[in-house]
């Protein structure tokens, strides 16, 4: 009676391709203005410090104010 003997497999793996720093700082910078932005709008916008005239904001944004802990009335 033959046995039958399991060979081992190999698997190679590949270490993913880096990315350089120079190449992800534009974006970082671009999604951090936009968030920055983003968060004004959401937190601050019909406030003192108030870009744009009217309750059109406030009310776009409403539910996110509530949704992120802004106090709005």
């Amino acid at each position: 009676m033959a046995q039958s003997v399991a060979q081992p497999t190999t698997v190679t793996t590949t270490a993913p391709a880096k990315l350089p720093v120079g190449a992800i700082a534009p974006w970082a910078v671009f999604f951090g203005i936009l968030m920055l932005a983003l968060l004004y709008f959401v937190g601050a916008e019909q406030g003192a410090t108030s870009v744009m005239s009217g309750e059109n904001v406030h009310e776009w944004v409403h539910d996110a104010r509530h949704l992120l802990g802004f106090p709005c009335h």
